[in-house]
């Protein structure tokens, strides 16, 4: 056996003593192994709207809307929706368009919306404009901005009757919150020409945080003033907590306070925890954690209790300051008050303890998540690996990396990257190697970057056979190393008169 066969067996051997729970394979061979069956292929059923049709004399709108619901494909959902309209006086109705168009968009298949669309200006039956608003927030999601608007241009020749205000606030709101300022802009003035647009309070805020994303903050007090003006609406406690954030993002921390006095003193609006938590933000962007803390025990006061996000923005404020034994005596006031922490708010700890170089309380921390069924996610993994790491733990950040799939964990590939790139740059390389197969093992590809700085100090520390041994599986993942890598490694084993070795490795270059 040459010494890249031998090395490939040791390499298997030295990780099967490491983990019994999971065998290096090749990603290549991964579904030919006997271990790793070959998932069965899904089972195709034809003709499943036939099959219904047989089976029932009649399918009623009710059904149609069931069965549409259930289908996942979406081709098989249109397949039912044409059907269905087959039968004797059977005409689709509100219910079944607005569930095909809804499944449609659910699987992006943003063609077969607009052909159905173009279908229902043919229709006689009522329409209900939710059926758009809801097209419009999937195409928001999906980043095409345009065909929102076109969502709401479609209401008056489809519905047949003027969109609400509620159709004008979704489409304005989804515009902003995606940052499409200028079609925002363009979208209200067409609005206002169009349909002779009388704006309720619903619009004056969305109006508001507009100037305020754009840090107008001025402009959003001229809407504030116009609203005071206005017959049909008058400022909420929404109107007032995004001026308040407004002038906080901008720095103005006293003017907000101002506004919040405002708030309470002239129209007699009561706060809630939100609004609150405006302003603790700022006092902690500010560095006044102290001042954020007495907002706390002022909500009490005043009959308003403090959530778990006052809690957390609070611990956030102490542990930027490095104040980790008051963010941690936070932590338990919340506790004490009957909240449990949820995800971010052990994070926030964690991520406090870690980078105090208390490692240990932060994995205490993650034990005690797992025993209140608060599910670790892969932000809270990265930071104690990032922890155990800058402590020179590389093993424990390992058997971690082993064992929390198997605790129900999901881990990103940047979770094994951080141990890797440590391991590499410590010059623990026979770890470097483990690693590289359990992630191989497992469908993770290290940083293109990384694979070629690991392969790169493998031919320096004359680790040949591991090198050409990584190498090889890295290319059955798809990865294409630098030239520079290829040349280092096949100089390498050349250096070695590993003859037979070399011509393999010029054979995959000749391949890639």
């Amino acid at each position: 056996m040459n010494a890249i066969g031998h090395k490939r067996c040791s390499l298997c051997s030295s990780y099967r003593l490491f983990s019994s729970s999971v065998q290096w394979i090749s990603p290549l061979d991964y579904y030919q192994s006997s271990n790793y069956p070959r998932p069965d292929a899904p089972i195709e059923i034809d003709g499943t709207a036939e099959q219904v049709r047989r089976k029932r004399k009649y399918i009623s709108h009710e059904s149609a809307v069931s069965l549409i619901k259930r289908e996942k494909d979406a081709k098989r959902a249109l397949e039912i929706f044409n059907k269905v309209s087959d039968q004797k006086g059977f005409n689709h109705n509100n219910s079944t368009y607005a569930v095909l168009l809804h499944r449609l968009a659910v699987c992006k298949k943003f063609e077969k919306v607009d052909a159905v669309i173009h279908q229902m200006k043919y229709e006689t039956c009522k329409f209900n404009e939710g059926v758009f608003t809801n097209l419009m927030k999937h195409y928001s999601k999906s980043s095409f901005h345009e065909k929102v608007v076109e969502m709401f241009d479609a209401i008056l020749p489809i519905v047949r009757d003027k969109p609400s205000l509620n159709a004008i606030s979704t489409c304005l709101n989804l515009l902003i919150e995606a940052k499409q300022i200028e079609l925002a802009k363009e979208f209200l003035l067409n609005v206002q020409k169009r349909l002779d647009l009388k704006p309720n309070t619903c619009i004056f805020n969305i109006l508001v945080k507009y100037h305020c994303r754009t840090g107008d903050v001025e402009a959003a007090f001229e809407v504030l003033e116009e609203m005071r003006k206005s017959r049909v609406s008058h400022p909420n406690l929404i109107t007032y907590s995004t001026l308040m954030d407004g002038l906080c993002r901008c720095g103005r921390l006293q003017e907000a306070i101002d506004l919040f006095e405002k708030m309470l003193a002239e129209d007699q609006i009561p706060p809630d925890a939100l609004t609150y938590n405006i302003l603790i933000n700022a006092f902690c962007r500010a560095g006044k954690v102290d001042r954020a803390r007495k907002i706390i025990e002022f909500m009490r006061k005043n009959g308003c209790q403090p959530n778990i996000v006052n809690y957390t923005a609070l611990m956030n404020g102490f542990c930027r300051e490095g104040r980790v034994g008051n963010a941690k005596e936070i932590f338990h006031e919340m506790k004490g008050a009957g909240l449990t922490p949820d995800v971010v708010g052990y994070t926030t700890l964690i991520n406090s303890f870690c980078r105090a170089g208390k490692v240990d309380e932060g994995i205490e921390l993650l034990e005690e998540m797992k025993d209140q069924g608060c599910k670790a996610d892969d932000v809270t993994v990265k930071i104690i690996l990032g922890g155990l790491c800058r402590a020179s733990r590389s093993s424990e950040a390992f058997d971690m990396l082993e064992r929390l799939p198997y605790d129900g964990v999901r881990l990103s590939k940047e979770s094994y990257r951080i141990v890797l790139n440590f391991l590499c740059k410590e010059g623990e390389l026979e770890k470097a190697m483990e690693l590289l197969g359990l992630m191989l093992a497992r469908r993770f590809v290290p940083h293109f970057a990384m694979s070629n700085e690991l392969l790169v100090q493998l031919c320096e520390a004359g680790k040949a056979a591991d090198a050409a041994l990584a190498l090889f599986g890295l290319l059955e993942m798809g990865f294409k190393p630098e030239p520079k890598t290829w040349s280092m490694l096949i100089d390498v084993i050349c250096r070695e008169r590993k003859l037979l070795p070399a011509f393999q490795l010029l054979d995959e270059l000749v391949l890639q």
